[in-house]
């Protein structure tokens, strides 16, 4: 299984969004920077979306994005058909 990504609130801002990651999802979320392995550098846009480039890197690899509800829903989100989480 790929990772899952998820857009949440910054840690010490709740108006802005940035990009979340788990590699599992019994993993809790963790904003993209903490994982060097996988981020992109950011794009020198200002106001721009944090996490987008590391979004664009890893959607081309395979990984499934959340919606914000199921990334704060304890319980699994996700489709009968694909079994793959809720994208939003």
């Amino acid at each position: 299984m790929k990772g899952q990504m998820c857009w949440l609130p910054a840690q010490n801002n709740n108006t802005k969004i940035m990009l979340h990651l788990r590699e599992y999802p019994y993993q809790p979320w963790r904003p993209y920077t903490s994982y060097s392995q996988y981020s992109a550098p950011d794009y020198p846009v200002p106001g721009g979306s944090k996490g987008w480039a590391t979004y664009q890197k890893l959607r081309e690899a395979g990984w499934t994005l959340v919606s914000t509800n199921c990334a704060y829903s304890n319980s699994e989100c996700t489709t009968a058909a694909s079994n793959k989480s809720q994208v939003i």
